[in-house]
């Protein structure tokens, strides 16, 4: 038996164990790792929640679980409640916080048309101030009367 040989068990059995203690289904392992979806997860935590013993390991057999990713699972749903309630909050304030930038927005978009406005007029008396000089007649404003 070759030093190579050896060496590739040696990794392929710590593979296996890093996966065992990270909570993975030997079983999903050898059929392809099954995707769970969130809804599939709350399912099987709604069906768990309260049950000991053979009863739970019957069910995680069914589904093809270990406890180590019922826990996991159940873990992750706290976590992300306890941030859905404490967003909550933050959520209002947020959304007044974004009213009043709306409503800045607004108001310095109506100022900024008014000061286009003001400066396509400047533009177009300048230009009709230099087309008049141009043709040779008096400058100044163009909005006066002309003799």
């Amino acid at each position: 038996m070759s030093q190579t040989q050896l060496s590739r068990w040696l990794k392929q059995a710590q593979e296996a164990a890093a996966k065992a203690e990270a909570g993975e289904d030997m079983q999903g392992a050898q059929a392809g790792a099954r995707k769970w979806t969130a809804e599939e997860k709350l399912r099987v935590l709604a069906n768990a929640h309260g049950i000991e013993g053979e009863v739970l390991g019957a069910l995680l057999r069914r589904e093809g679980l270990h406890e180590a990713q019922l826990v996991a699972w159940r873990e992750a749903a706290t976590l992300g409640l306890s941030q859905a309630v404490s967003g909550a909050g933050m959520m209002a304030g947020e959304r007044r916080r974004a009213g009043v930038a709306e409503r800045r927005v607004r108001e310095l978009e109506k100022e900024l048309r008014r000061k286009d406005k003001a400066l396509a007029e400047a533009a177009a008396l300048l230009m009709l101030e230099k087309k008049l000089q141009a043709l040779g007649l008096p400058g100044g404003d163009p909005r006066r009367q002309l003799p």
